[in-house]
């Protein structure tokens, strides 16, 4: 298939980037392992963070990729610049306006992917000239779009185009890789799996509460976004762990905005990694997180997909 062919993959899996969660330690033992590891650059790291973790992620000779916000890139162009002097073999550019970057990633020899929550998404994403569409579902962590399920979006996109097309959102374990690789998606694009990893920046408060979280623990909406200031805009929310923090602000994300107590709450929450104040972004596949493996065992439990495929194909199975 397109994934394992173009970047020599074991595994045909793409470790989703996460800002504060995929650094380079992360994005390289993901690679290490057959996947392909992505360094998760968020929009208040620094280009320099960019460079450092990113020659972590590039260290084992192994294709990784780094995950950019089109909105933040207006911002920060620098990063935009570091991506360029790193790069790496895939680069997600998306949230945005990312037309105009297409190219210059491109040129410098980068395959450039993006991630559609519509078909409307994945229209404009060919009209740009993408190399590869993610299929992003409602039930990714994370942001993006809450307007359609994975399988369906996923569906509809491969009956728009014949660009490779990865499915992301909900996809837990080697069954539901299965499922969108028998539908037609070239790989998994797969973030909360992740999530709990050793190599993970992830804190160890949070890393306990997203272990003792089940499937219906997860909220869609812009209240974090709010509470942060970060500059995310309104239409892409996110789908994170609900909290007291979400409870209390939901339906008043507008006053928020203006609230310099309630954003003051929202930063000291996220510095002391306090589960009941912080955002802590996950899908709902969460429930299917119970310790802190390796990226190594979590790569290996998703490369037996191949068994639940040729179950799924044979003549013999119930």
């Amino acid at each position: 298939m397109w994934l394992t062919e173009k970047f020599g993959l074991g595994v045909p899996l793409v470790g989703a980037p996460m800002a504060n969660v995929s650094g380079g330690k992360l994005t390289a033992a993901i690679s290490a392992a057959g996947g392909l590891g992505m360094l998760g650059a968020g929009s208040a790291v620094t280009a320099d963070w960019i460079r450092t973790e990113g020659a972590i992620a590039a260290a084992g000779g192994k294709p990784w990729g780094i995950g950019l916000m089109a909105w933040s890139v207006t911002k920060r162009p620098e990063h935009l610049d570091a991506v360029l002097e790193l790069k790496p073999d895939l680069v997600s550019l998306s949230f945005g306006n990312f037309a105009p970057y297409v190219r210059a990633l491109q040129d410098a020899g980068i395959t450039v992917a993006t991630q559609a929550g519509t078909v409307a998404d994945a229209r404009e994403a060919v009209d740009a000239g993408v190399d590869v569409i993610v299929a992003r579902g409602a039930e990714a962590g994370g942001h993006g779009r809450n307007a359609v399920g994975t399988l369906p979006l996923l569906q509809a996109i491969l009956d728009l185009t014949d660009l490779p097309v990865l499915a992301g959102g909900g996809i837990s374990g080697p069954r539901g890789l299965a499922a969108v690789l028998a539908a037609g998606a070239a790989g998994g694009w797969i973030g909360t799996a992740f999530l709990t990893c050793v190599e993970a920046l992830t804190s160890e408060p949070v890393r306990e509460r997203v272990i003792a979280a089940d499937e219906t623990d997860t909220v869609y909406g812009t209240v974090f976004d709010a509470a942060s200031r970060a500059g995310w805009p309104d239409e892409f929310g996110g789908r994170a762990l609900r909290n007291a923090y979400f409870d209390r602000w939901e339906g008043r994300e507008q006053e928020l905005k203006a609230d310099d107590a309630g954003h003051a709450d929202y930063v000291d929450g996220t510095k002391a990694a306090d589960p009941a104040r912080a955002s802590i972004y996950a899908g709902q596949g969460v429930g299917a997180l119970t310790d802190q493996p390796t990226a190594a065992e979590v790569v290996a439990g998703f490369a037996t997909y191949r068994d639940y495929l040729r179950a799924a194909l044979s003549d013999g199975s119930k």
